[in-house]
């Protein structure tokens, strides 16, 4: 997919995503609102993957800037700063393949739930955002603790959500990449709040057994 940019890639779900992208060879460009952040994930990512035996091709930039000089897009900022953040880079992004990761999740005395999205989920709200962009949805229900810890293999599927067919295709190709994860064409994008959703009750069996469980679909 030639170089891939990471809005939000300081957070611990973006920078294990990049982390996991640059060890299976792809070339990785974290964006920030301040450009020392993103440096400094870019050289986390360089480091952790050189740990791992690789190298990274991986640089830090300001969003904007980062959305300018790659080929496609990963949302992964939190969904608080979501709908602004896709409304300031609408027109960098332009028709470029988006792959939307966020998640609508609020905690409800304690509990993990995801709020309501008028437009029916995260990844549906970027595509009404970006009427432009060919978007997919992917990696919602990736353990960022899993993915930042290159000396063990990932488990589990990766969802994928598109009305786009030839974009959808891009990212499984992707995600066919990465070592030890195994893309699932789970429908369009209408079915994206089902596999957010999924999210907050992984989280909540998570906490309850103290683990790191992942989405398998069986019989596939």
């Amino acid at each position: 997919m030639g170089t891939i940019g990471l809005i939000g890639g300081t957070g611990p779900e973006g920078l294990g995503l990049a982390m996991r992208l640059a060890l299976a060879g792809e070339e990785v460009r974290i964006g920030s609102r301040k450009p020392e952040r993103a440096a400094a994930a870019a050289a986390a990512v360089r480091d952790a993957v050189a740990a791992a035996g690789g190298t990274a091709a991986a640089a830090g930039a300001v969003n904007a800037d980062v959305v300018a000089n790659c080929d496609s897009v990963i949302i992964v900022v939190p969904f608080d700063g979501h709908e602004a953040t896709l409304r300031d880079l609408r027109e960098p992004i332009g028709n470029k393949v988006v792959i939307d990761a966020a998640v609508p999740l609020v905690f409800k005395d304690g509990v993990p739930a995801v709020e309501g999205v008028p437009q029916g989920s995260a990844t549906e709200q970027a595509q009404a955002l970006l009427p432009d962009a060919r978007v997919v949805g992917a990696f919602h229900n990736l353990s960022a603790k899993k993915l930042q810890d290159l000396s063990q293999p990932m488990e589990g599927d990766v969802l994928v959500t598109a009305d786009d067919g030839a974009a959808k295709q891009q990212v499984i190709r992707l995600i066919e990449q990465m070592a030890d994860l195994r893309p699932v064409d789970a429908g369009p994008l209408a079915m994206s709040r089902f596999v957010e959703g999924l999210t907050a009750l992984i989280l909540g069996i998570n906490r309850r057994y103290k683990a790191q469980a992942a989405v398998q679909m069986v019989g596939v």
